[in-house]
């Protein structure tokens, strides 16, 4: 779902919002320049504390584990999953394929990141997969186990609609 859109000097932005299986209502923000490519980046997760050494250490070893995404810190030390795409290759179907493998990623992951996730873990996916479908065989390699959903729903993790929770991502 688009939230915000700008331009200056030539780069495009936008702001979605989009729902994985496991994880509801993940901002992600596409940057274009034209002649250089996209950056894609989700706002992971709020601003964590100082002490998460364990935290910072996780996201190393995602980055080396995971292909095609990496995680970083923003200024204000929010964690960001963000993707690349080359100029070169860059048509809807490569603006998809990044957008799914985000969300792909954040689904994989969300059982492990509960822990610094806070309110961001407890909000509910819609029903609506139809990203995640369509890139099915580009993710298959990012892709939790079915089970794993029954695994996390049964584990009592509270969970709360989008509008119930406050989420500043600015």
């Amino acid at each position: 779902m688009p939230i915000e859109r700008a331009e200056r000097d030539g780069v495009l932005s936008r702001d979605l919002r989009l729902d994985g299986r496991r994880r509801g209502a993940i901002r992600v923000t596409l940057i274009l320049a034209p002649d250089v490519g996209l950056l894609a980046w989700a706002h992971y997760a709020p601003i964590i504390a100082d002490g998460f050494r364990k935290t910072y250490r996780r996201l190393l070893r995602w980055n080396d584990e995971l292909p095609f995404v990496k995680f970083a810190l923003s200024e204000d030390e929010r964690i960001m999953l963000t993707a690349e795409v080359p100029a070169a290759v860059l048509d809807v179907d490569a603006v998809g394929r990044t957008l799914a493998r985000l969300v792909a990623v954040c689904d994989l992951l969300h059982q492990e990141s509960v822990s610094f996730l806070g309110d961001w873990a407890k909000l509910v996916p819609s029903a609506t997969t139809a990203l995640l479908e369509r890139y099915a065989t580009e993710v298959a390699e990012l892709e939790a186990p079915a089970d794993a959903l029954e695994i996390e729903v049964a584990s009592g993790l509270p969970v709360a609609s989008p509008e119930a929770v406050r989420r500043d991502t600015r």
